[in-house]
């Protein structure tokens, strides 16, 4: 079997050709060629080793997103509370009452920017929202680690 590379290439993946390259002679004979274009594509070792290093990464990322999600969520709704409280305090100024006296969170409606359906601000995790004992007290969460300092 004679090698022949076709416009001088090297490093290519040889391929079989029946034909003389000069034409003449037994057209039986095999002849082994290269050809640049044949070879492509990944090994399967190769795609494995993405799929692995992607996982990992994955493994390390997705933890972070949950934190990072119930952090947020946290903030969010110390903040809801913050100006519950501010709202329940002016309303207590405007109405005059004692430090001592009870409200309910319908009270504070006037006081406080609404959500798109006209309520009140809801947890973000799913927590819900009640009135302090008092005037004094601020609005409470019922997630705990959900609560004004």
């Amino acid at each position: 079997m004679k090698l022949q590379a076709r416009n001088g290439s090297k490093g290519t993946k040889p391929t079989t050709s029946t034909q003389n390259p000069t034409g003449t002679g037994n057209p039986s004979r095999v002849f082994v060629t290269k050809d640049k274009e044949s070879v492509r594509g990944f090994t399967l070792v190769e795609i494995m080793i993405v799929v692995a290093i992607i996982g990992l990464l994955a493994s390390i990322a997705v933890p972070n997103f949950v934190r990072a999600r119930t952090s947020s969520q946290t903030s969010a709704c110390i903040n809801n509370l913050r100006q519950m409280d501010g709202a329940v305090q002016q309303w207590a100024l405007e109405n005059k009452k004692k430090s001592d006296d009870q409200y309910t969170l319908s009270n504070l409606q006037p006081y406080i920017k609404l959500a798109a359906d006209g309520n009140l601000p809801k947890c973000p995790a799913n927590g819900v929202y009640s009135p302090g004992a008092c005037v004094t007290n601020p609005p409470i969460c019922s997630v705990s680690g959900h609560a004004l300092p």
